[in-house]
């Protein structure tokens, strides 16, 4: 699943948008909460988990637990798998939650389990530092950021995690004598002998739009630092002010230069991906999901051991730091606070110690777990986006991670008209503010 199916917004429909009330009158006796408190008598005799039809890889991986590591808490309390497609998980969950039927694990919309949400203000959902305790421990710290920077509280395990970076090709950069950027400035220089060389220095797929705004982003976290979307969100700092439209300058600078090649605007991933797969671009700023075509050898044509992966570089007299890097820990994945019990606690525990090593050597899945042990014939590319993800200790989102749905499309939407030069950075930025201040 990748990032740009996962992280977006779940729009309420007229039947969930149920209040908070009504939710909180659901929670009440032994209610749980994010509070430090878990647990009450209504812990069930099955271990309930929700998970999306689109996600058949996490319940694959649940039931593998349960037939082995976590045979001891299985037999203890069986596990019961339970389906949503995912587009519905926002009225389901609401409706269990009505009904005081939620499961002990579940997706659940992004919206849904943030503090203020239906489910984190009703106390419906509890908060894993508090459920793991010692097991905590095998959360890995840019996992741990990056779920507490997205929902505000520790609500979600990650068993999916993806980190965004700069994509390169190591024979290009060596012939070009180039080593990897480490400030802005010299990703510039790079991209200008990338393109004196003849070599096409990034590819994008601009008909997809996020992959531009990513870059733009990402920019803006270096310049204004690590929380400079959680600013325009609590109204602290607008987009208009010269640290973030400097972003989108720079992202017109880019396409300006021509360091996208031709044909940008209205290329999609899977041509974007060819691109830097078959040598003809030198860059690409993507996700750590690039890794099922960079492991198949009928779309990597470079090798998959002469690609390299870097962070975004750092802009020179900016707030943020190279070492942050972009990354999100796919849909949440919640803990029913209510009913929350030893049994529970110990198959959540058994899951936080296993499930890292499990899924990275039986499906070559990056998640943010600890590996605990040795992990034979992971591919060369997958161990070394995991040895990144357990060596980082802070992330950051992504450019739209908290807009409202209006302002995010509109983000992609006039993103096109950025590059092009039919917007300026000041119009493009005044028309995003307005787009935020009209959804408060």
């Amino acid at each position: 699943m990748t990032i740009h199916s996962t992280s977006r917004r779940w729009a309420l429909t007229g039947f969930a948008a149920l209040t908070v009330a009504a939710l909180a009158g659901c929670a009440g006796g032994n209610g749980g909460s994010t509070d430090g408190s878990t647990g009450g008598s209504d812990e069930p005799d099955k271990f309930t988990v929700l998970t999306a039809n689109e996600n058949q890889a996490l319940e694959d991986q649940l039931q593998m637990l349960a037939d082995g590591a976590c045979a001891e808490e299985n037999a203890a309390m069986p596990i019961e798998h339970q389906k949503t497609a995912q587009a519905d998980t926002v009225q389901k969950v609401t409706l269990l939650a009505s009904q005081n039927a939620l499961p002990q694990h579940f997706i659940a919309g992004t919206d849904m389990v943030r503090p203020t949400g239906d489910l984190g203000a009703a106390g419906l959902v509890a908060d894993y530092e508090d459920v793991l305790g010692d097991a905590f421990s095998n959360i890995l710290p840019a996992a741990a950021s990056t779920v507490k920077n997205v929902y505000g509280q520790m609500v979600s395990l990650p068993y999916q995690y993806n980190l965004e970076g700069i994509w390169y090709n190591k024979t290009i950069f060596d012939e070009v004598g180039i080593d990897e950027p480490q400030t802005y400035d010299e990703l510039l220089a790079a991209a200008d002998a990338l393109q004196a060389a003849g070599y096409q220095p990034l590819t994008t797929a601009g008909a997809d739009g996020w992959p531009m705004t990513r870059l733009m982003g990402m920019y803006i976290f270096r310049n204004a630092g690590p929380d400079a979307m959680a600013k325009i969100k609590d109204g602290s700092a607008k987009l208009t002010d010269p640290e973030y439209v400097a972003g989108a300058a720079a992202l017109q600078d880019l396409a300006t230069a021509g360091y996208f090649g031709t044909g940008f605007q209205t290329m999609d991933g899977g041509t974007s991906t060819a691109q830097f797969l078959t040598g003809k671009a030198a860059m690409k700023y993507d996700g750590s999901w690039l890794l099922s075509a960079i492991n198949d050898d009928s779309q990597d044509e470079i090798g998959a051991e002469n690609i390299g992966f870097m962070p975004f570089p750092a802009v020179e007299g900016g707030a943020g730091d190279i070492n942050q890097w972009a990354a999100n820990a796919g849909a949440a994945m919640a803990a029913n606070a209510k009913t929350i019990g030893p049994k529970t606690e110990a198959w959540f525990s058994c899951i936080a110690e296993n499930y890292g090593t499990q899924a990275l050597e039986t499906a070559g899945i990056v998640s943010g777990f600890q590996v605990n042990g040795d992990v034979a014939d992971v591919a060369p590319a997958t161990k070394m986006v995991q040895e990144k993800v357990a060596d980082i200790d802070e992330t950051v989102l992504w450019f739209e991670a908290l807009f409202d749905a209006k302002t995010n499309s509109l983000a992609s939407t006039n993103g096109s008209l950025l590059v092009s030069g039919d917007m300026s950075p000041e119009d493009y930025m005044t028309a995003l503010q307005s787009s935020i201040d009209a959804a408060q």
